[in-house]
């Protein structure tokens, strides 16, 4: 049996949890495969050439997907269910570029259970990339 993660009693304001992940070519090629999104910015060199990037970028939502890791597995955690997301995309996100991905605690309402997170995810430059907001449902644990 999998350990749930932590109940809305078990958090508070500001904790935070993050993760890095290094973006490479096999990110993009799963993740297009995954969504069906073959954009030519993240697939075709001499198109990407042409736009503002100057080169092939890294699909907004696999860098937004690193928040969802965190969340379902570490910070509430394994049975926590995602409510909503925001995300904006500040930066472009190339091959070989390190993320940092973080969420932390930002509102706890106990009443209706549920948990709202900052979301930030930073290149290796500590640019900020992504930012958003989630709204979870911690997993209820039974008392003892």
């Amino acid at each position: 049996m999998i350990q749930l993660g932590k109940s809305i009693k078990e958090l508070k304001i500001g904790d935070l949890v993050s993760h890095k992940k290094i973006i490479t070519e096999k990110d993009i090629e799963m993740f297009g495969e995954i969504t069906g999104d073959y954009n030519p910015a993240h697939f075709d060199e001499g198109y990407a050439q042409k736009t503002i990037f100057k080169k092939r970028i890294a699909h907004g939502m696999l860098i937004g997907s690193l928040f969802s890791k965190l969340l379902g597995m570490e910070l509430p955690g394994p049975g926590s269910i995602y409510i909503t997301q925001t995300l904006r995309f500040r930066r472009p996100v190339y091959f070989g570029d390190t993320i940092k991905a973080e969420v932390i605690v930002k509102e706890i309402d106990i009443e209706k259970n549920r948990v709202t997170f900052d979301c930030v995810a930073y290149n290796q430059n500590n640019e900020k990339v992504v930012i958003g907001e989630a709204q979870l449902m911690p997993p209820i644990k039974e008392e003892k």
